[in-house]
């Protein structure tokens, strides 16, 4: 005949647990009728590798629905109360059935039970604040990505279209006064651009510091120290390809930047975001070492930053040095930009290529 396992119970307001030392169960079947659960299963228990089963019959009500899992060393099962509260015992009769004992690992008296219950409530509520604070800052900083890159985008499509119509118009004349009528707008630009160093140095955009501080950085270098302060170089046509390769590349960056707040995607937008920087950033590093290369001459005779050394020696040295450094300086951050760049088309391209999967 069937023997009967050892059972440990606890409780709580909503639920009642019951532990059931049965190793290695199999063929388990739990039911509950009324107020009356059921177990029958095979397995290795007090008397040995048998055949298993107990009934009780519950103090109040519960729920139908009954669910458990087996372990190695026992079964786990747990029964839904049908009102919520707290049973004085366990089984209708008083007295305790033999094969029946409280679970010490799981047993609460009724104030430590509410305790857990509002120590919960407490984590729920504090959990959903913070989430609040999430959203509200998410929010907060979604909106300012927007704007920021909206305007960056406005910036770069004027310098764009401006110089496009300006070329198709007044042709190769175009190239000599591009930094008359294209240099305040760029200026704002670039000296925009610098937020995004800080948005990632500060986490607020998940990228590399180094890779955007040195775009950031040679950028404005070139801007403001070689065309900005030489005038000798206003009317250079170099001027012209610098500013179209930057603002070409940008045209396209910014509005996926836009469209990523809103974690939306345009397929030929982001190839063109992964892509395009592949012809235009080494286009436009030769570029910008062209115009460093012109404005040499320019810095030896105009002596503009040359750093003065003591009059016993009596000369001064050429900024011109400085820029030949800078031109080494410029092609390694080309290296380091150009492989971080390249980690990201192929990260992104994979990435995608695993979800068409």
């Amino acid at each position: 005949m069937p023997l009967t396992p050892l059972v440990y119970w606890a409780q709580r307001h909503e639920e009642i647990y019951l532990r059931v030392e049965l190793t290695d169960a199999q063929d388990i079947d739990v039911q509950v009728h009324e107020k009356v659960l059921q177990f029958r299963g095979l397995g290795h228990g007090a008397k040995g590798q048998n055949e298993y089963d107990f009934s009780l019959e519950f103090l109040l009500p519960v729920k139908s629905e009954v669910s458990y899992r087996s372990t190695q060393r026992q079964v786990i099962i747990t029964v839904r109360k049908e009102q919520r509260g707290w049973w004085e015992r366990l089984t209708l009769q008083e007295r305790k059935p033999v094969f029946l004992a409280p679970d010490f690992d799981r047993w609460q008296d009724e104030s430590d039970a509410e305790m857990e219950i509002r120590e919960k409530e407490e984590k729920r509520n504090k959990l959903k604040a913070s989430r609040h604070k999430e959203e509200g800052f998410v929010s907060l900083k979604t909106a300012f990505l927007f704007v920021y890159n909206l305007v960056q985008f406005l910036g770069f499509s004027w310098i764009f279209v401006n110089m496009t119509v300006r070329l198709f118009i007044f042709g190769q004349d175009s190239l000599y006064d591009t930094f008359h009528t294209i240099s305040d707008v760029m200026f704002f630009c670039q000296i925009l651009a610098a937020v995004e160093v800080l948005n990632a140095a500060f986490g607020v955009v998940q990228t590399g510091v180094i890779p955007t501080l040195i775009q950031v950085v040679g950028r404005n270098f070139i801007l403001f120290i070689i065309f900005g302060s030489l005038e000798e170089m206003h009317n250079q046509p170099v001027v012209f390809f610098v500013f179209y390769l930057w603002s070409a590349i940008e045209i396209v960056r910014y509005p996926f930047y836009m469209l990523g707040c809103f974690h939306t995607e345009w397929k030929t937008l982001t190839w063109l975001r992964y892509t395009i920087w592949i012809p235009l950033y080494p286009l436009g590093v030769i570029a910008e070492a062209v115009a460093v290369i012109q404005s040499i001459p320019m810095f030896d005779v105009t002596k503009l930053f040359s750093i003065p050394l003591p009059k016993t020696i009596g000369t001064s040295v050429s900024f011109s040095y400085v820029l030949y450094i800078y031109l080494v300086l410029m092609f390694v951050g080309l290296v380091i930009n150009f492989r971080h760049l390249y980690k990201q088309r192929k990260r992104r391209f994979r990435t995608k290529k695993r979800k068409a999967n």
